[in-house]
C-alpha cells in the first residue's frame, strides 16, 4: 500500500465512523514529519476515541504499522502516528480552535473516494 493509499483509508475508515470534515494535506515539501495530514473531529469525546479505536484496529488488520497514539484519553486532540501519514483526530472545539488546516494554508488539498 503506497503512502497516498495509507492516508486515503484512513479517510475513508474516519468517513465511515462519521468523523466530520476530513480533509487530507499534502505536506510533502512542506515539512520533513510527513508527507500526509488526514484531518477530523467527533463531536463528542466518545466519537473522537470510536474514530481512534476504529482506525487502530481496520490499520493493524491491513498491517500497516501505528507508530504511536497521542491524546486518546482526553479525547480532545488524537494524533496518530502512521508514518509518513499523521492523523489528526480533534473533538469539534478544538479543531476550530487550533484550525490546523489555516496553519497549513500552503498545503495541497488530497480527494478521496
Amino acid at each position: 500500500m503506497t503512502i497516498l493509499e495509507i492516508a486515503q483509508k484512513s479517510a475513508a475508515i474516519a468517513e465511515d465512523k462519521k468523523a466530520g470534515n476530513v480533509v487530507i494535506l499534502d505536506i510533502h515539501g512542506l515539512s520533513v514529519i510527513a508527507d500526509y495530514f488526514v484531518v477530523c473531529h467527533g463531536n463528542s469525546g466518545t466519537q473522537v476515541q470510536a474514530i481512534t479505536s476504529e482506525l487502530k484496529k481496520q490499520m493493524a488488520e491491513a498491517g500497516i504499522d501505528i507508530k504511536g497514539v497521542e491524546g486518546y484519553d482526553e479525547a480532545r486532540w488524537v494524533l496518530m502516528d502512521l508514518g509518513d501519514v499523521i492523523v489528526h483526530i480533534f473533538h469539534k472545539d478544538e479543531r476550530e480552535y487550533y484550525n490546523i488546516e489555516r496553519i497549513w494554508g500552503d498545503a495541497s488539498v488530497i480527494q478521496f473516494q
